[in-house]
């Protein structure tokens, strides 16, 4: 996907909001090949401010059970990647769509998995490798036990939403706000 500049996302957004020229008509203007992103920065500008299509100085995390909530929610209403990340408050609606796919491909595991390459403490620096390459079966079955717990976590909420969705997301909204909001460490 091509990478355009915050100045280039808001002169399209304010040219759209002038109301002369359709989503596909600035889209031809411009030399882009769909109208789709254009679309999804004019949600993400009214529902964010200017902040909301501005590239993030560092990359936020979230829980499992968070997108683990965010794709069931998505599931069960329907709504599109964009709509449902408008919803929880991202301003990245692509990242929903990657989460789906680790979901997919390997399960609730995929979620978990962090992007890039974790950076090493001063102790494992100074450290030498004495650490066993592999896993021992105790590490494992903690491993193993840890993961039935969160699919337990998310059945159960899962549960809770079917039986009232909107009492349950009225009751979790808050806590996704908050969390949505916290700085990555």
């Amino acid at each position: 996907m091509e990478k355009y500049s915050e100045k280039f996302k808001l002169m399209l957004v304010k040219e759209y909001q002038e109301g002369k020229l359709s989503y596909k008509q600035l889209a031809e203007k411009h030399g882009m090949k769909t109208s789709s992103q254009i679309k999804r920065w004019v949600k993400v500008f009214e529902k964010f401010g200017a902040e909301g299509i501005m590239r993030k100085k560092h990359k936020e995390t979230y829980p499992v059970q968070f997108k683990l909530d965010v794709l069931s929610f998505m599931k069960r209403t329907g709504s599109s990647e964009t709509e449902t990340a408008l919803h929880f408050g991202l301003t990245n609606p692509p990242l929903i769509a990657s989460w789906k796919k680790a979901f997919h491909e390997a399960g609730v595991e995929g979620l978990n998995k962090l992007k890039g390459r974790p950076s090493m403490s001063d102790k494992a620096k100074n450290k030498k490798s004495t650490e066993p390459k592999e896993m021992t079966y105790e590490q494992k079955l903690e491993k193993e036990n840890e993961l039935l717990r969160l699919e337990v976590e998310y059945l159960k909420k899962l549960r809770a939403f079917q039986i009232d969705p909107d009492g349950y997301l009225e009751k979790h909204k808050q806590r996704y706000h908050l969390n949505s909001k916290k700085p990555s460490n």
